[in-house]
């Protein structure tokens, strides 16, 4: 669990790093250069224009459809995160039994606890960092779009609904939401692990809060598209945790 909240973590400051400080305020155009920008910021941009101009250049309902169709691509990689999530929460009694077992902290005693929590996630076909490559295989996809949204001059040029694409939502309407979305998809996806680990508690309101300061700093447009994908991220969690999610309402109400 700890080796997953450092890796998430060092994506997070991947993602800061390539928001702020790769070509970011650059328009990207079929003359940018570079792997990055050729095969997946710029067709990601021309997705976005392609659905903009088949609905009467309305860029708001080309980043909602553009989103979706993202996340419908990526949504074989979530099941797969899902299922190992699931496989490493059932092994949990099994793995606390052996943290007592070998609770002393001496090098030797360490190394066997490590020998027999290899030979458990052997025993019943587990891998632990089997739910974390789905996300280091989303984060690019994910992050391009984000590139694709901010350096996509047209899109900053239209409005939809209250706000301007390019500009900050002037009632902070869309970062509130975001924000608020965001806790509920992690509160969906982390059910019945939070409580038990303060880490995972620590995320769970972290995510939120740098949603929120990154939404209310950046161009309405990227708060759309973080609204949406945490939209279809809650639906999505919901049909495919949704007996888990039933008992853990059960279990609270039964307390």
């Amino acid at each position: 669990m700890k080796r997953r909240i450092l890796l998430i973590t060092g994506l997070l400051g991947v993602l800061m790093f390539l928001a702020g400080c790769t070509q970011v305020n650059v328009p990207v155009t079929s003359e940018s250069t570079g792997f990055w920008n050729t095969y997946i910021v710029y067709p990601l941009s021309q997705l976005i224009t392609y659905f903009a101009e088949i609905t009467g250049d309305n860029y708001g309902i080309a980043i909602i459809v553009v989103t979706i169709i993202i996340r419908l691509v990526l949504l074989p990689l979530m099941l797969k995160q899902t299922k190992s999530s699931k496989a490493m929460q059932a092994l949990q009694p099994e793995m606390a039994k052996l943290k007592e077992k070998y609770s002393s902290k001496d090098q030797q005693t360490q190394q066997k606890l490590q020998q027999e929590t290899m030979a458990l996630f052997q025993k019943h076909g587990v891998n632990p960092l089997a739910g974390c490559l789905p996300l280091v295989v989303q984060m690019p996809i994910l992050i391009g779009f984000y590139h694709a949204i901010m350096r996509t001059e047209a899109i900053a040029e239209h409005t939809f609904l209250w706000f301007d694409l390019g500009d900050k939502d002037p009632y902070y309407i869309l970062p509130i939401v975001a924000g608020i979305t965001t806790f509920i998809q992690q509160k969906m996806m982390m059910a019945g692990t939070a409580n038990q680990n303060p880490q995972m508690a620590m995320m769970l309101w972290l995510m939120p809060i740098m949603i929120v300061v990154f939404a209310i700093s950046f161009p309405a447009a990227l708060s759309l598209y973080w609204v949406v994908g945490n939209l279809f991220m809650i639906i999505q969690t919901y049909f495919i945790k949704g007996p888990d999610l039933r008992v853990e309402k059960d279990g609270g109400n039964k307390k």
